[in-house]
């Protein structure tokens, strides 16, 4: 397994980030940067053992810094969205951004995907990865509290990108971490003839700015139910509300399982290229999004990036919760600590 780490450009106020890039010895290889822990390239390969970047993003970091629809970083301190772009945490109302139409979304206007992470390269016998470690201080973007924040990203030698997250606080805050990586895993084109199947019997549905109603909801007769492997163009274009609402694929789903145990949120399937994906989670949820809304870009290698050129599975508590008492806590208080894990696991067949 080898690790390497190589400058990628300057941040601004005199901030400089790096590349790092994985790689094991199943022909996976992953480069990230500290600037957002954005994963920026991610090499596996297909059916006849050839490698293909599997993920949406750009070369340069100037690109990034530019215009950047979250493509392949980390999202906080909230993910997804938060209503009117307020919440009230013990008997006391906090504003944050509105940069959603009236919402809050992903943290704001500065979230955690603008900001430079301290990095730790580190090897193991089995595995290669980076450390990623930021401060958010008291009152950044609304938030209470100063938040202590570790995500450490690894690749095993056995096709596992595992993503740990966690987090202490001096203050009562609310946290809700995810990672927005676009995937492709033909490599180009659009996404419609992936096979997706996510784990889930129901989904939180939402309004027409997308911001949960609190209902919970069975997918069963719906365009939803991904329980068995289904094309994601198979029912996207139906007439159905949900799908109006987010010009597609954009809820989020309720992992089958007991939250805080690892357990499989969704699996994916390419069948042109034989590539497959595996999304295992402790959290509550998943946001299958279908890349309804991504603006026409150039990205890597020429490549025209256009409405559904990607999906994203974001592993997330449930959008909302600070205004939805029925969903699961995002309250983070002194003395806890908020611990989470992703693995994305790579095949073939």
């Amino acid at each position: 397994m080898n690790l390497k780490q190589q400058p990628y450009g300057a941040t601004g106020g005199g901030n400089y980030a790096d590349l790092y890039t994985l790689t094991n010895n199943q022909g996976v290889t992953l480069s990230l940067t500290n600037y957002g822990g954005i994963i920026t390239t991610l090499h596996t390969p297909d059916r006849k053992g050839q490698g293909g970047d599997i993920v949406l993003g750009y070369e340069k970091l100037e690109e990034y810094l530019a215009r950047n629809p979250f493509f392949g970083c980390l999202v906080g301190r909230f993910g997804n969205r938060i209503a009117g772009g307020k919440f009230t945490l013990k008997g006391k109302e906090y504003r944050l951004a509105q940069n959603n139409g009236q919402n809050h979304l992903h943290g704001g206007t500065v979230g955690f995907d603008k900001v430079l992470w301290a990095a730790e390269p580190f090897t193991t016998p089995a595995s290669v990865g980076v450390k990623l470690t930021y401060t958010s201080v008291d009152g950044e973007e609304g938030y209470p509290g100063n938040l202590a924040v570790t995500v450490v990203y690894t690749l095993t030698d056995t096709n596992e990108f595992q993503i740990n997250y966690s987090a202490t606080t001096d203050q009562s805050t609310i946290l809700n971490l995810t990672n927005h990586t676009y995937f492709n895993l033909r490599g180009e084109g659009d996404i419609l003839d992936h096979l997706m199947q996510i784990n889930a019997d129901s989904f939180t549905p939402v309004d027409n700015t997308l911001i949960p109603t609190g209902e919970i909801r069975p997918v069963a007769g719906t365009p939803l139910d991904f329980r068995t492997p289904t094309r994601i163009g198979k029912r996207i274009e139906q007439n159905d509300e949900q799908l109006a609402f987010g010009k597609g694929y954009d809820q989020n789903f309720v992992v089958q399982g007991t939250p805080g145990e690892l357990r499989r949120a969704a699996v994916v399937r390419d069948p042109s290229s034989g590539r497959t994906l595996e999304v295992l989670t402790t959290q509550p949820g998943v946001q299958f999004y279908s890349g309804n809304v991504l603006p026409d870009l150039m990205g890597k290698g020429g490549q025209a990036y256009q409405r559904r050129s990607g999906f994203c599975l974001e592993t997330q508590h449930f959008p909302d919760s600070p205004n939805q008492p029925t969903f699961p806590s995002v309250v983070l208080e002194p003395g806890e600590k908020y611990a989470e894990t992703t693995v994305w696991k790579f095949g073939v067949e």
